[in-house]
């Protein structure tokens, strides 16, 4: 690797000094350092536009929590870059790679010893009157849920074009597997091992007690129609992209492409699982 790509998370001065730090770092191995956006107080490196930085490099670092690393996945979908997530948040289930073994993270990875895995994302289409008026693309979750008002949303959902259920609830989160972890387990959906292709569906507060989670082939085409809602119902990509839905809008969810993170090579899924949670054990 000769060129690497840094993203801080904005706002946050401990991130930004990481990434200094990271960034010189770099520069004394001989490296070629792209940022995204800009980093102050910081020494001089090419800045560009986080959508157009995966062309430019072999590597991402992100230096920030979960937030900021579902922002960069969405953006490096079928790039082939991998990204390495540096956690400055609280859990991150993403970005596992504590702030203090940072540099020793970064000599490792540069000499080969890591592992890649693969994370499939998640594309939304929404559709008033017949016609596609917004998509995105989501890492972690969809999610359709009330918005600005207390009362229940409406909603029905097919799958291969078979009507699944007609709900009243809060709402319904779809996630992938990296997003069962998230809003899913919280909404009491199952975690869902990264490598195994498939979507969770996990009702937001049903109305009726017997609409349970659900998993479903990550092939399949799912479809929410709004059917009923006191005002504008909201759909959410990750948390963090944002729009409305009205009543006989409809959204069409489909498997997209792939997102790539790096891990190191003694990295396993279920000692995350045990740090992260709480879970009691050790391994062998």
């Amino acid at each position: 690797m000769q060129t690497i790509g840094i993203i801080a998370k904005q706002g946050d001065n401990r991130a930004t000094q990481a990434a200094c730090e990271l960034t010189i770092w770099l520069q004394q191995q001989g490296l070629s350092v792209f940022v995204a956006g800009s980093l102050t107080n910081c020494i001089q490196v090419p800045a560009k536009p986080l959508p157009d930085i995966a062309s430019h490099i072999e590597l991402m670092v992100v230096l920030g929590g979960d937030g900021t690393l579902l922002q960069t996945g969405r953006c490096f979908v079928d790039s082939n870059v991998p990204i390495l997530g540096i956690n400055l948040g609280r859990l991150g289930f993403l970005t596992d790679t504590p702030l203090g073994n940072m540099l020793d993270v970064m000599k490792d990875v540069l000499a080969g010893q890591f592992k890649v895995k693969r994370h499939f994302a998640l594309e939304a289409k929404t559709y008033s009157h017949g016609q596609c008026v917004s998509s995105g693309v989501a890492m972690n979750d969809v999610v359709l849920q009330r918005n600005d008002h207390p009362r229940m949303i409406e909603f029905e959902m097919y799958a291969r074009k078979q009507l699944v259920f007609r709900l009243r609830a809060d709402g319904i989160v779809l996630a992938t597997p990296a997003g069962s972890t998230a809003y899913a387990l919280s909404a009491g959906g199952a975690i869902i091992h990264p490598e195994i292709e498939a979507i969770s569906v996990v009702p937001i507060c049903p109305h009726t007690v017997s609409n349970r989670p659900i998993i479903l082939p990550a092939y399949d085409n799912i479809r929410l129609t709004l059917i009923n809602s006191p005002a504008p119902a909201a759909l959410n990509l990750d948390g963090q992209v944002h729009s409305t839905l009205n009543v006989g809008d409809e959204v069409s969810i489909n498997r997209a492409g792939v997102i790539h993170l790096v891990y190191l090579e003694h990295w396993h899924y279920f000692d995350m699982l045990r740090s992260k949670l709480g879970w009691q054990g050790h391994s062998a």
